[in-house]
């Protein structure tokens, strides 16, 4: 059976202090990642003008296998696509939809086909300088690389995908495949491709080092990568 097995589970709490607390721990085949849900570096103010949303601590558990295979399939649909050393969420996606009859001419209504991507404008979704925000339950999660959180790791590992591969970030070495499309978008909201949609990309091979997944073989092993341009994160998962 191909499956993925990062499993989440939060339990709000009442935070006390925005510390970081994370621990690692492996027990038969799987390793987890638990923390309180709180960065190792000083989040934004939260609320803030584009952002309503208050952080809570969390009660949070990434689990993956200890020792990922690749696999016969490649899985998507994914809205955690990852856990940092410090067990903070990696979320790429947003659950906004263009909708011309929504608020700001958006809505969680997929039917347009055009959804948003939330690095072509960070600050309009109250984003911090970290490129973290918080959603409705109060969960701090990273959309983008956060340089704080880089600057505190001894190496160029992120983390860890749900098949239990790793995240690594190297933007010397490994460049996104992902590029922007050219011309006109062919229905509503229409308009040039500019990014502003995750349907604005397509992957073309050979144009970068990674695969359509954000990864490559590295020393024999299968390693997925952050990138400073498009998909920013895997966005599909080969274990």
């Amino acid at each position: 059976m191909h499956r993925l097995a990062l499993i989440l589970a939060f339990l709000p709490t009442v935070a006390s202090a925005h510390e970081n607390q994370s621990s690692i721990t492996t027990s038969g085949t799987m390793t987890c990642i638990h923390s309180n849900g709180a960065p190792d570096h000083a989040m934004g103010q939260f609320p803030n003008r584009a952002n309503p949303n208050s952080f809570q601590s969390q009660q949070l558990k990434f689990c993956f296998p200890t020792d990922p295979q690749l696999a016969n399939a490649t899985t998507t649909g994914q809205m955690t696509v990852g856990v940092t050393m410090t067990g903070i969420p990696i979320r790429p996606y947003t659950a906004g939809y263009y909708d011309p009859n929504g608020r700001r001419g958006q809505s969680t209504n997929p039917a347009s086909g055009w959804r948003q991507q939330a690095m072509h404008d960070p600050r309009s979704l109250g984003m911090d300088d970290q490129n973290g925000h918080v959603d409705r339950t109060g969960l701090y999660h990273y959309h983008g690389i956060s340089a704080a959180y880089m600057a505190g790791q001894h190496d160029n590992l992120i983390g860890y995908a749900p098949d239990g591969f790793e995240i690594r970030y190297s933007p010397a070495t490994a460049i996104s495949s992902w590029q922007l499309k050219t011309g006109m978008r062919p229905s509503a909201p229409g308009g040039r491709y500019d990014g502003r949609f995750e349907e604005d990309f397509t992957f073309i091979v050979g144009s970068g080092s990674l695969d359509a997944c954000n990864g490559a073989m590295v020393n024999g092993t299968y390693t997925y990568f952050a990138t400073d341009t498009y998909p920013f994160f895997p966005r599909c998962f080969k274990g």
